[in-house]
């Protein structure tokens, strides 16, 4: 039965989220102002919200429920994340941020074509595809997880559950733009590291402590090691793991956010903010993962991912539920605000605007907000099967971008050499390979166990790049004195 005390706290965290897209519809003056936030973001809103944007629904459900089966030797996923998101900020953030005001760009796809100058419009074009592609499928990811948590709560059917999750996210992301996820987004990251911090401490007692984790985990079979002696994890495993923080080189979503800050000056202070929140988010979920072990017995069939949910619904009271219960939806919301956010970027500027070259700030919103409809409803299609993982979908989604995208972004920041031929063909190749690799599981062919796509699909990128410039690098005066204008407002920041 629903708890009225529950669904309250439930409707009134919908009803302040709205309130925020409304209050930045009002505020929505131009296309830059909707897709990027007019470059104004502070510190503390860029750090977490591009943070809170990139764990998702995956950090509260996903790594809890492989913790919860396998043990701690599933961390070296949360590790690799850590070591990703420092080495993004470190490197990519602020240089960034520099050349796409530089070349004046507020998509990833136009930045490439502005960057490499590539004369053909196939490097803003594949890259626009392939965001959508893989964008449509993080997007479901969110939506499956807001099913499940709806269904699990409130007892009700999963695809309404979807449908409602849908309308929540979809709705104030059509109003606000940017600015309006940007700043959900901040109270979601508050939220969420706030609940990660408070349920595990209580929840750590009631099991007994660390003998009542230790005890249950070896009945279970579950590791209670990073590389225990008997462990089924494989070296190969491992670096499937750690891969995962490959991917942060080339996600759009997170990406948006190193552009939309108001001055690089600030970035060392959001930077500072965001590390510290990754390491607190990650480790919370990686103990609420074992302390679920012996919570609870026997979970399985997409069940695990649900340990965090059944952990607070067991612990507190309906009103305290509700409150933590919505940090859940929280993670979720924030980051599939910020995928379709960047669907719609995508089909505005980089297929619209090139279309259509005479058209007004107005109607370029118009069409953005109309974009959000369409890719949710896309979206929304893909999550109605109740049998897909929120951690599954992810992993494809985010090694995708990874392997497109990351060798691109770090090749256009930091090789001048790099052509638009170069970045093209790996772009293609990193793609092809990923998805191959992924299809026929090609790990398990040529090594004898699964490899995380990601990892091949980036390195044959690295590979291509470096390939095509030795035959085929960049030439051109105008774009080799923009890189070092670039590299010298770095230096002198």
């Amino acid at each position: 039965m629903i708890q009225i005390q529950t669904l309250l706290a439930f409707i009134v965290y919908f009803i302040f989220m709205m309130s925020i897209g409304i209050y930045f519809y009002r505020r929505t003056v131009d296309v830059e102002d909707y897709l990027l936030g007019g470059r104004g973001l502070g510190s503390w809103v860029t750090a977490l919200s591009a943070q809170a944007s990139d764990m998702s629904g995956w950090l509260l459900m996903g790594l809890p429920g492989a913790v919860y089966l396998g043990g701690v030797e599933q961390a070296w996923i949360a590790i690799g994340l850590f070591v990703g998101t420092y080495l993004n900020w470190k490197f990519v953030s602020s240089r960034l941020r520099v050349y796409t005001q530089k070349t004046d760009a507020i998509t990833l796809a136009s930045f490439f074509e502005e960057r490499f100058k590539d004369p053909t419009g196939l490097l803003r074009i594949i890259s626009a595809l392939i965001t959508l592609l893989f964008f449509t499928i993080y997007a479901s990811s969110g939506l499956v997880a807001a099913g499940k948590l709806f269904e699990s709560i409130f007892n009700i059917q999963y695809a309404a559950a979807v449908l409602i999750g849908t309308f929540v996210i979809m709705l104030y992301t059509f109003l606000g733009g940017f600015s309006a996820v940007c700043w959900t987004d901040l109270v979601q990251g508050l939220l969420m590291v706030s609940t990660i911090i408070i349920v595990p401490i209580l929840a750590y007692n009631v099991v007994g402590g660390f003998e009542g984790v230790k005890t249950a985990a070896l009945a279970k079979g579950a590791s209670l090691s990073l590389l225990p002696a008997d462990s089924s994890i494989s070296m190969m495993g491992i670096i499937s793991a750690v891969a995962w923080g490959l991917g942060y080189f080339g996600q759009p979503h997170i990406l948006a956010r190193f552009m939309g800050i108001d001055s690089v000056k600030k970035i060392p202070k959001a930077m500072r903010i965001a590390v510290i929140w990754v390491f607190v988010s990650l480790g919370g979920a990686v103990i609420i993962g074992l302390i679920s072990i012996p919570m609870f017995e026997n979970l399985s069939g997409g069940d695990q991912e649900k340990v965090f949910i059944y952990m607070i619904d067991k612990l507190f009271n309906p009103w305290v539920s509700g409150i933590l219960l919505a940090a859940i939806l929280a993670a979720i919301m924030s980051t599939i605000d910020s995928q379709l956010l960047v669907l719609s970027s995508t089909i505005t500027e980089d297929f619209y605007k090139k279309i259509k070259k005479d058209t007004s700030e107005q109607e370029l919103i118009y069409v953005g907000r109309g974009s959000v409809l369409v890719t949710s409803l896309i979206a929304l299609f893909l999550a109605l099967n109740p049998n897909n993982t929120v951690l599954g979908l992810v992993a494809y989604a985010w090694g995708g971008f990874g392997a497109a995208f990351g060798p691109i972004v770090l090749f256009a920041l930091f090789s001048k050499n790099t052509s638009w031929k170069s970045a093209l063909a790996g772009m293609i190749m990193g793609t092809i390979v990923l998805i191959v690799w992924k299809e026929f599981d090609l790990g398990a062919v040529f090594f004898g166990n699964s490899l995380y796509e990601i990892v091949p699909g980036f390195i044959v990128n690295v590979l291509t790049i470096s390939i095509v410039n030795l035959v085929a690098g960049e030439e051109s005066a105008g774009i080799l004195t923009e890189f070092n204008e670039v590299a010298e407002e770095m230096n002198n920041a």
